[in-house]
C-alpha cells in the first residue's frame, strides 16, 4: 500500500467516526429539545387553565355589579315613591 492510500484510509475513518459522534449528539440535543418543548407545553397549558379560571371569575363579578345595580335601581325607585306620597 502507498502512503497516500494509508493517509486516505485514515483520513476516512476518523471522519466517519467524527460524523457518527457528532450524530449521536444530534440525537441527545433533540431528545433535550423535545423534553423541553413538553414542559413548555405544559406550563402553557397551566397558563391557559389559570386566565380561564381568572376570566370566569372576573365575568361571574360582573353579573354580581349588574345585580347590585338593579337592586339599587329598584331602592330608588321605591325610595322616590314614598318621597312623593309624602309631599
Amino acid at each position: 500500500m502507498d502512503v497516500t492510500q494509508v493517509l486516505l484510509i485514515a483520513v476516512v475513518t476518523v471522519l466517519t467516526i467524527l460524523l457518527a459522534v457528532i450524530g449521536v449528539q444530534v440525537i441527545f440535543i433533540l431528545g433535550e429539545i423535545r423534553t423541553s418543548l413538553q414542559k413548555m407545553n405544559a406550563m402553557l397549558s397551566d397558563a391557559g387553565t389559570i386566565t380561564h379560571g381568572i376570566s370566569k371569575s372576573v365575568h361571574n363579578m360582573g353579573g354580581m355589579l349588574d345585580g347590585l345595580k338593579a337592586g339599587l335601581q329598584v331602592v330608588n325607585f321605591f325610595g322616590k315613591k314614598k318621597d312623593t306620597t309624602a309631599k
